[in-house]
């Protein structure tokens, strides 16, 4: 009888603990004035995440976002206190101005709720090290959303380079991310309004579009902190972005490589590439699914393959699938990866260098932050 009982305790544990992990993860979402929030929506019905409620205080935008997507109104909350009272979700997700990411971390962090910000991590430093510090004390998982994420070039151009050395040591890395301009490409006016402001967004292109190349270069390198950063930003329409830079090249010097990132909002076609050059040859990253292995030979000869690759698998297609995951700790996010708390701090450094280096016209070294 003690063995049978024993055994029926085992299943039920068992049968109990699969019901748990087999649920959506209830999330929140702080925020509707992201574009980017889309994207959740549209993930939603994949069957990781349940959007529990929804804190936003532009009760027209909701209601915009309620009509196009079928959720009741009765889930939108005017803060997020409210919504981490009434449904205690599991994680919770920024989608607002870069600025709000650190109220957002200051008010579910100590309730052990896990976070995910849209790209950048912070506006400067000075928030990432709260926002750091915060994580830390309380045990959560701290994750920055980038689209080149997902893409499955990136990765496998990263596998080719790092793991099965393809092309030899890298030397140089270029990164081209951008668009016409958030007002050319008719972002919505409750975005617009933070994007173009250098508080709530932390500067413009620079920020917008710079912070892509300095973190898969941060992934490529290693962690490593480059030794000096030089930046140049350009305002080249003043009519549309007044107040912020709208054109950006930051220089990043390794010991042994170099990586240039190019963020703008001047880019005639829409781009998220990227380029890596070893000794023997280069990587190109032209797009999601298309990436392209050019070998040297002789002088400016090369022998060029070409790929198209389908979207890598569940959880690793999608930010909210591997949030969940995380969560679950079904993943375990490697130091330094793409959506890491330590490769995206050393992003926020890094830009803030690069701000600093543009605004004073000169090289900063790493070594003075």
């Amino acid at each position: 009888m003690k063995n049978l009982i024993t055994f029926i305790f085992l299943f039920m544990s068992i049968s109990l603990s699969g019901v748990g992990q087999d649920r959506p993860l209830k999330i929140g979402i702080a925020g509707l004035t992201h574009s980017h929030v889309h994207w959740i929506f549209g993930s939603e019905k994949k069957g990781d995440i349940e959007i529990v409620g929804i804190a936003e205080t532009n009760k027209e935008l909701a209601q915009r976002y309620a009509d196009q997507y079928g959720f009741s109104m009765s889930i939108v909350y005017d803060s997020l206190e409210e919504l981490l009272a009434e449904k205690a979700p599991e994680g919770v997700t920024a989608f607002g101005s870069i600025y709000e990411h650190l109220a957002i971390v200051e008010k579910c962090a100590p309730k052990g709720i896990h976070v995910m910000v849209e790209k950048p991590l912070a506006v400067n430093m000075d928030h990432g090290k709260k926002m750091e510090a915060l994580a830390k004390k309380h045990g959560i998982h701290l994750l920055t959303n980038y689209e080149t994420t997902w893409y499955p070039t990136n990765h496998e151009a990263y596998d080719m380079v790092k793991n099965d050395s393809v092309i030899g040591d890298i030397r140089k890395i270029v990164v081209r991310d951008g668009h016409k301009g958030p007002k050319k490409i008719g972002v919505d006016s409750e975005f617009l309004e933070w994007l173009t402001d250098p508080k709530l967004n932390g500067g413009g292109a620079i920020i917008d579009f710079g912070c892509y190349g300095v973190n898969l270069s941060t992934w490529l390198m290693d962690g490593r902190r480059p030794d000096k950063v030089t930046a140049v930003t350009k305002q080249l329409q003043p009519e549309n972005n007044p107040k912020v830079d709208d054109e950006a090249i930051i220089i990043l010097e390794y010991d042994q490589a170099v990586a240039i990132v190019q963020g703008s909002w001047n880019w005639p076609i829409g781009r998220k590439d990227m380029e890596i050059y070893g000794l023997d040859g280069v990587v190109y990253s032209d797009s999601r699914n298309d990436l392209r292995v050019r070998i040297s030979e002789g002088y400016d000869g090369y022998d060029e393959k070409k790929y198209h690759l389908e979207d890598r698998k569940e959880p690793f297609d999608d930010p909210f699938a591997m949030f969940a995951a995380v969560i679950n700790d079904e993943v375990t996010l490697e130091p330094y990866s793409l959506s890491s708390l330590e490769n995206n701090m050393l992003v926020v450094e890094i830009l803030d260098a690069a701000i600093r280096s543009a605004d004073e016209g000169r090289t900063v070294e790493m070594d003075e932050e």
